[in-house]
């Protein structure tokens, strides 16, 4: 099916469900995608699908994109509400990720000090010192926890190496708070096997690991563009309605994108 390859570095800007007016940070290289995951409903498309041949924008490169789209924006009259590290990928497997970061937030500061920082990850970095140090300055610390049931993530989500969701879950904890937990929640069958999270099975130990992780708030959301694989259906509006209010009576702040 249709999938979306970003231009690199830099994108946009586009609106987002959830963010607002996003000026996208891309890390990954313009004509495919480098994911620690391999999600099923990725608009990124499959892995093996989009392998690219050119190489990653360096350090150099995304400041200088960076700062010449600013520039033009408020030539434009335009500010965006956010600076989003997001695209073809998981933006912290970048090697020059902590001081890429460093180079986002002074230019922010200088051409669109209103803007906030966000950065759209999977988790599977969190572990690294350095990469964890960086994420605790944005603004928007954005990590995905879709289950905490293996087999699940197994399915779903595919994660390309070694992945222990109960380490993921203490490295987010790490966060101290700063951190915003994201989720995707969906329906229907994919070979047979269903992967729809929205029931309490999943729902219920899913709560207990937001809760004992203490984030500033949970985005949850649901599949909003055609997705590589068949099968996949979007959690109904009043679905996700229940779940945010779970997390609310929980006594942390969530949004639902439907």
């Amino acid at each position: 099916m249709p999938t979306i390859i970003y231009p690199s570095p830099i994108f946009g800007p586009i609106h987002s469900r959830r963010l607002g007016i996003s000026l996208g940070i891309n890390l990954m290289p313009a004509d495919g995608k480098i994911c620690s995951f391999d999600c099923l409903y990725c608009e990124c498309g499959l892995n093996a699908e989009r392998r690219p041949s050119l190489k990653r924008p360096q350090r150099k490169d995304v400041a200088e994109a960076l700062e010449q789209k600013l520039k033009q924006m408020a030539d434009e009259g335009q500010v965006p509400d956010v600076l989003t590290f997001a695209g073809n990928g998981e933006p912290t497997l970048h090697p020059q990720f902590a001081e890429i970061i460093d180079d986002t937030l002074r230019l922010r500061d200088q051409l669109a000090p209103t803007a906030k920082v966000s950065v759209l990850s999977n988790a599977t970095a969190i572990g690294h010192e350095k990469v964890r140090r960086a994420l605790m300055r944005v603004d928007n610390n954005i990590q995905k926890l879709d289950t905490v049931d293996a087999d699940y993530i197994r399915l779903l989500d595919r994660p390309m190496g070694r992945y222990d969701v109960n380490e993921v879950v203490e490295s987010l904890k790490l966060f101290d708070g700063h951190v915003i937990i994201q989720t995707m929640f969906l329906k229907g069958t994919v070979n047979g096997l269903s992967v729809d999270n929205t029931g309490d099975a999943f729902v219920s130990k899913w709560l207990e690991a937001v809760k004992s992780i203490g984030p500033k708030s949970v985005m949850i959301y649901t599949i909003d563009r055609e997705t590589p694989v068949g099968g996949l259906m979007k959690a109904l509006p009043a679905e996700l309605d229940a779940i945010r209010e779970q997390v609310m009576e929980a006594g942390i702040d969530c949004t639902a994108s439907y």
